[in-house]
């Protein structure tokens, strides 16, 4: 089994397929369940760990949505069984080519609303109180980095993010 993080979602993998006449879309429905070790399956039931054979993933699904995220992808990919977790909404990235701080994580934030922001809405959202050179070297770094882009010039400026249709993995994946 195992664990990935990325800064736009979360997959866990176990490695073999799914049982015989299992498919992954059986599994946001009722379906058989067939577990692959039955004595440890017996345990976590009679341990009360398991509430009803084949609901797991239903369950999953269900808990996803109450929490307000999206439903969760199930995968089998090359003999292997997997669950892709998303966010519900915009999560800024950690490290893109190298470390970004925690203000210029911010700042994509506060762009993440969509739209257009204005160099001062942007500032006031941040960080009121930073400087803006500061502030605008670190709106030009994200913008090289092509996180965000911009329309206009000077003070009437508008900036915006770009949005990524290609999801990047985080170089801190954990397995």
């Amino acid at each position: 089994m195992s664990l990935a993080i990325y800064d736009d979602r979360l997959e866990i993998w176990s490695s073999g397929g799914l049982p015989f006449g299992i498919k992954v879309e059986d599994l946001k429905q009722d379906h058989l369940s067939r577990p692959r070790n039955p004595l440890i399956a017996e345990v976590f039931y009679r341990r009360g760990l398991v509430e009803r054979w084949g609901r797991g993933t239903q369950k999953i699904v269900e808990l996803c949505l109450r929490a307000g995220h999206p439903e969760p992808e199930f995968l089998e990919v090359a003999g292997a069984v997997g669950v892709r977790f998303l966010p519900s909404g915009y999560v800024a990235p950690h490290r893109v080519g190298h470390d970004l701080t925690d203000r210029q994580r911010r700042i994509l934030q506060s762009l993440a609303g969509g739209g257009t922001r204005a160099f001062a809405n942007i500032r006031a959202q941040v960080d009121p109180a930073l400087a803006e050179r500061t502030l605008r070297d670190d709106l030009l770094h994200l913008k090289r980095l092509g996180l965000i882009s911009s329309q206009g010039h000077g003070r009437g400026a508008t900036w915006f993010l770009i949005p990524d249709p290609q999801p990047r993995e985080n170089e801190n994946k954990a397995e």
